[in-house]
């Protein structure tokens, strides 16, 4: 178990500072369209981020959660007319990650992106993202999805798990799917989140089982699908940690629940984020603990100065846990 990150480096300098921070865990991405990119592309992007002491773990498939009308395989949800080269396409990107010796790749299966009503403020004037049901638009129309039934929306995934799960296990290249952020009502936009609900990631888990086929757990958007996020969500970790489906942890906090909460930095939400760290320990979690988002703050570097301060933390927690990596020679 250990510290990593997503953010994406703006230059060189934000890579040497990534290793200065302690980090030596990334998932990045080299540029451009993920189906284009080619066995000397991975090569190359790995070997520079290698430069800088830092291991490239994972990279984004190209299915990402943006709404499905700026996805780069927006016909594999929408079944589409391209969708089976679209698979194809992913299947040969998992082979050349395993040829490039890049262990695992994240996705989303997301189809209205992520909703969110307008920031608020949070700690110290700090903005913070937050949905509130209440101030959603209940009658925002549908995606090109359209009216997509939610067994067939479960038909679709398990036509893309079935392609391209045998690709990843025989390639030994972990695939980690990310839950719906947040938890909407059934309907919302056209169509139920499946993702969005702790019994809804149970199936998918289940579904094509492989020990290659598995989540990028976002903590934040699990406690978003609970009542009573602190209460709940040490059990859902558990559940899925004891069964091996915990590929990469997005270490997010919020306050409140469940059709109704913000995001927070990772000590000044509602869980408790040392007791969720202890239970992944328990259930032998081994790859990285990373942020995901964080409030946007005032200062010359806002993004880079609230990220440094959760790799901080994360750190900090990780020592006290004992599993924190050896000191770089």
């Amino acid at each position: 178990m250990h510290l990593g990150t997503q953010v994406p480096a703006r230059d060189d300098d934000d890579y040497r500072v990534m290793a200065q921070l302690g980090i030596r865990h990334v998932c990045a991405d080299p540029p451009g369209n993920p189906h284009d990119w080619t066995l000397d592309t991975l090569l190359h992007f790995r070997d520079r981020i290698g430069g800088f002491g830092l291991s490239l773990d994972m990279v984004q498939l190209p299915l990402s959660s943006r709404p499905i009308e700026q996805q780069h395989s927006p016909d594999i949800l929408s079944a589409g007319p391209d969708r089976d080269r679209q698979i194809d396409s992913i299947c040969r990107l998992i082979e050349r990650l395993a040829e490039a010796g890049i262990p695992a790749a994240k996705y989303n299966l997301n189809i209205i992106g992520i909703p969110r009503t307008p920031l608020e403020s949070s700690r110290g004037g700090a903005m913070s993202e937050a949905f509130r049901w209440e101030k959603a638009d209940h009658d925002a129309p549908p995606t090109l999805a359209g009216i997509l039934p939610e067994e067939e929306n479960w038909a679709r995934i398990d036509y893309f798990l079935e392609r391209v799960v045998p690709v990843a296990e025989s390639n030994r290249v972990r695939l980690a799917c990310h839950p719906h952020d947040p938890y909407t009502p059934p309907g919302y936009r056209g169509v139920t989140r499946v993702l969005g609900t702790v019994e809804g990631m149970k199936r998918f888990v289940l579904m094509r089982e492989s020990p290659y086929h598995g989540l990028n757990f976002c903590q934040g958007t699990v406690g978003e699908m609970l009542d009573d996020p602190r209460r709940e969500v040490g059990d859902v970790i558990r559940w899925f940690g004891e069964r091996k489906k915990i590929f990469n942890v997005h270490f997010r906090n919020i306050r409140g629940g469940k059709l109704s909460f913000m995001e927070t930095f990772p000590e000044d939400g509602d869980m408790d984020m040392w007791e969720s760290l202890k239970i992944y320990g328990e259930t032998g979690y081994e790859h990285m603990i990373m942020p995901d988002h964080v409030p946007t703050i005032s200062g010359r570097d806002p993004r880079d100065t609230a990220f440094a301060f959760c790799y901080g933390y994360i750190t900090g927690l990780l020592q006290a846990l004992g599993r924190l990596d050896s000191k770089a020679d």
